[in-house]
């Protein structure tokens, strides 16, 4: 099992047949918090950066419903990782105190998965900060 205070892809279950079509289902299993909110990403274009944050509380999973998306996550322990979504077989878990950013294809759709309803003092914006508060 991973560890949950680490950056790390989770596999989701993928039914159906190609003649039909498919369905992933997402259970409490899937995702290792409680969900307190969801939102999506959509039409950003290919030259933008998003994310550029770090949170003191949330917890995220991402999943690339359509698309492909770049995510680059940083830990407080200095622990740089990329991810490259584009099956929406699989998901992302990123804990609190990563700092992340994110890069779309332009035709790629994000969900996200949050622990936490939004609350801005929960955001580290400032990577300076992100690594006053949370380096070694």
């Amino acid at each position: 099992m991973k560890s949950y205070n680490q950056p790390h892809v989770v596999p989701l279950t993928k039914l159906g047949e190609s003649a039909t079509g498919y369905i992933t289902v997402g259970d409490s299993n899937m995702v290792p918090f409680s969900i307190k909110r969801t939102f999506w990403t959509y039409y950003t274009p290919e030259n933008i950066v998003r994310g550029r944050h770090a949170h003191h509380q949330t917890e995220q999973f991402l999943i690339a419903v359509c698309g492909k998306i770049i995510v680059n996550t940083e830990t407080a322990d200095k622990q740089i990782q990329t991810f490259v979504l584009s099956d929406p077989t699989q998901g992302l878990y990123i804990p609190p105190n990563v700092w992340h950013t994110m890069q779309y294809s332009h035709n790629a759709v994000q969900l996200v998965l949050a622990s936490t309803d939004y609350d801005e003092k929960d955001y580290i914006r400032n990577y300076d900060d992100f690594l006053s508060i949370w380096g070694k």
